[in-house]
């Protein structure tokens, strides 16, 4: 399905990009309407290159929300910040989200500058709006502004919604005319495989927390239509040590137990059906080397 007056058709990518944490994810499914990417309070929770669909009259944004850049050490930091740039190349603008109140100057002062020469419309966000005091915002934004060429400065909450249409208005005025890419229905180009293995890794950063480094991966192993209408789907949460597995399962088991039946949950809702999930965890120290993994999440495997 296509919008209803195909000649006003548009169509085009935008780039989310900015250092880990700093609202990205959340912004996102502001844009689209509905949840499309995991957000979580812990750094670098996004790994693949999720797109968002969001729809606006007659246009179609087509967001790529990107893992946040940052200086990457092992290989699947550096396949996560090769997405990122990855996902910047040729879009139609780059949104540049910054934290106001952490603002990572490590991570945000390098991408400044690899920034300031690209080509692409550039658009700063300024986001958490909601969180932080107008002063201490206007004066960054007249920093960043002096920095970087940007055609259009937004203050948003992605959490509240405050600035999110204005926003995404301006973005559909951006985008050029073509044909839609993706039919009316659909909001993110994610498969529902990937979307239910991302589902259950965010329950995982959200009831351990501190307790479960970042080293851990959720792994699909089936997903299975059944005749009833439900779906079951068999996931293996994968970490390095047999401590961190103990930390997952918890005490007889009730960690893990209440991780799936979260994840249960809101997986129901999003898919709109009834799920049965399993979950089993693995220890695999060098799984971050496997390229199965990379292949599961859409990243390149590199050296």
């Amino acid at each position: 399905m296509t919008s209803p007056d195909n000649s006003a058709e548009k169509c085009g990518l935008v780039a989310v990009i900015g250092a880990p944490n700093a609202g990205k994810s959340t912004l996102v499914n502001a844009l689209v309407g509905q949840k499309v990417a995991i957000t979580s309070a812990k750094a670098q929770t996004t790994r693949a290159r999720l797109m968002g669909i969001a729809l606006e009259g007659q246009v179609q944004i087509i967001l790529a929300d990107t893992p946040g850049i940052f200086a990457p050490k092992r290989r699947l930091d550096r396949a996560m910040v090769a997405a990122a740039w990855e996902g910047a190349e040729e879009a139609d603008a780059i949104l540049l989200v910054v934290d106001p109140i952490k603002q990572r100057r490590h991570e945000l002062e390098p991408l400044l500058e690899t920034l300031k020469d690209r080509a692409e419309r550039k658009i700063l966000v300024l986001n958490k709006v909601d969180a932080c005091a107008k002063e201490p915002l206007l004066k960054l934004a007249q920093e960043l502004g002096a920095a970087i060429s940007f055609d259009e400065i937004y203050f948003v909450s992605a959490l509240t919604g405050d600035g999110v249409p204005e926003l995404k208005g301006h973005l559909a005025g951006l985008m050029p005319e073509g044909p839609w890419h993706y039919p009316e229905e659909q909001v993110s180009d994610a498969s529902e495989r990937l979307l239910a293995c991302e589902v259950t890794r965010e329950q995982l950063y959200r009831q351990l927390h501190e307790e479960l480094p970042y080293d851990s991966a959720v792994r699909a192993e089936s997903y299975t239509q059944r005749k009833d209408g439900s779906v079951e789907i068999r996931q293996q949460i994968v970490v390095t040590r047999d401590n961190q597995r103990a930390i997952v399962l918890g005490k007889r088991g009730t960690k893990i137990k209440a991780i799936g039946e979260a994840a249960r949950k809101e997986l129901a809702d999003i898919l709109g059906q009834k799920v049965h999930l399993f979950l089993h965890v693995k220890v695999e120290e060098n799984w971050a080397d496997a390229k199965d993994i990379y292949e599961e999440i859409g990243l390149d495997w590199v050296r």
